[in-house]
């Protein structure tokens, strides 16, 4: 399976995303510049965190508008696969490939911390290594992670299964202590309605080795490969 890790001005966790492909995955990926109009025959798109154009106007506002997203958002609508974390959630939310918005955190303080999060739907390209109600730790780094919507896009994501992770406590829990950042209804992570586009809060790509304190970040990206392998027999 052949991974694309978009680089925009200001990404930070591009490097992470493609170390945890290549060197611990073990699969074929490489950098796509936010100027490439083409995104050279990938199977799956991820879109990294960072400050993504210094995060000016709000975060993700602008590098929705790169070259490279018209060729992102056409391999979305085929059916492509596509990952976008933290920076890159906030960016799929502004070019509306995913709906709701990243705002700024309840504390109005940027928060780096491992969390917990509870995979509410296994039956997804990202999540089919996991099991529904599995928890993973996995850490945060963010500011603007705080994910709203309106009560009506809410009902939509809940009856769909679209929400994806939900922030939880280490059994589990659903709690309002264990939400680090107020988004709505705990959500860490949503999909779109194909599920072939996911956005999470989360850094994966931190928590795919022991030595990170965690290597369940790992599970999302082996579903990743578990989908290719699938579709291809």
């Amino acid at each position: 399976m052949k991974f694309g890790v978009v680089v925009f001005p200001g990404s930070n966790c591009d490097a992470d995303a493609y170390y945890a492909i290549r060197d611990v995955l073990q699969q074929p990926v490489e950098y796509i510049w936010h100027q490439e109009e083409h995104l050279h025959g990938v199977d799956c798109v991820i879109l990294p965190g960072g400050f993504s154009y210094g995060d000016y106007l709000r975060c993700g506002a602008i590098a929705r508008f790169s070259p490279v997203m018209q060729a992102v958002e056409e391999f979305a609508r085929q059916g492509g696969l596509v990952l976008g974390i933290c920076n890159g959630f906030q960016i799929l939310c502004e070019a509306h490939l995913l709906p709701g918005a990243l705002v700024r955190n309840e504390g109005l303080r940027f928060i780096c911390k491992h969390v917990y999060l509870r995979v509410e739907n296994e039956n997804t390209p990202f999540t089919n290594r996991c099991r529904r109600g599995e928890v993973l730790r996995i850490p945060i780094a963010h500011g603007e992670g705080r994910y709203v919507c309106d009560r009506e896009t809410l009902q939509e994501l809940q009856a769909n299964e679209q929400i994806i992770f939900r922030y939880c406590d280490s059994a589990g829990a659903i709690t309002h202590e264990s939400n680090p950042n107020g988004s709505v209804a705990n959500i860490a992570g949503i999909a779109n309605e194909r599920f072939n586009v996911l956005g999470m809060m989360p850094h994966p790509e931190r928590a795919c080795e022991a030595i990170l304190g965690s290597e369940d970040g790992l599970k999302i990206f082996q579903s990743l490969v578990h989908t290719a392998l699938t579709v291809a027999r």
